[in-house]
């Protein structure tokens, strides 16, 4: 399996901040920074667009993990690309060809991964499987920061491993020092992690005790 990965979701830090937060998680061992698009159409909530994902670029010396939360992601994810993301992640419930846009964000050079809600079964990247660098779960429902956990995700998991191979398993929602321990046993390597990391009182302590579950 792919080493751990540790990325924290932005949607949790302090907005007014956001140069500073990057830093400070940087210094404290993130390996990527995860970046929520919201449209208000896909998801109930909107954040931010490609000139705020520019700014962030300058700030952040690891990866931008730009997961786009929206509809029609065809339409915008060269904008993301252009503004710096290293990783475009779409919806497989949003996207009418997801072989396309895969190919298309490949081909631009920037890393290609498709995430399934909590309610779409993993046979739906079957054919998509072996083209993708990241398959991102959802372990809650998109649109909003602190929700609780899913625990029938964790055979999600472990399932998405099996079709996957040695590529990256992201998942994204209620990863704690606890649910993320399942996930990683059932062979997640990527863990996205708001409210526990930004919500700590040390960024540093909360990325080692994830880090420690490898």
């Amino acid at each position: 399996m792919p080493k751990l990965q540790i990325a924290p979701s932005l949607l949790a830090s302090d907005f007014g901040r956001l140069g500073e937060e990057i830093k400070d998680v940087i210094d404290a061992g993130a390996d990527l920074i995860h970046v929520d698009v919201m449209d208000g159409h896909f998801t109930p909530n909107i954040t931010i667009g490609p000139p705020v994902v520019a700014s962030l670029r300058r700030y952040s010396t690891v990866p931008l993990d730009v997961h786009l939360m929206i509809a029609d992601p065809d339409r915008y994810a060269e904008d993301f690309i252009n503004a710096g993301a290293d990783i475009i992640t779409f919806h497989a419930e949003a996207c009418d060809h997801p072989h396309r846009l895969i190919t298309r964000i490949q081909s631009l050079g920037c890393k290609a991964g498709i995430v399934l809600n909590p309610g779409t079964s993993e046979d739906v990247i079957e054919y998509l499987a072996e083209m993708v660098d990241m398959v991102l779960i959802m372990t809650v429902n998109p649109g909003f920061g602190g929700q609780k956990f899913i625990p029938d995700m964790v055979r999600k998991v472990k399932n998405v491993r099996d079709m996957v191979g040695d590529r990256d398993v992201e998942v994204d929602g209620g990863i704690d020092d606890t649910t993320a321990s399942l996930v990683i046993e059932a062979g997640a390597n990527v863990l996205v992690a708001g409210t526990y990391i930004f919500g700590s009182d040390s960024y540093l302590t909360a990325i080692e005790k994830l880090r420690v579950l490898e």
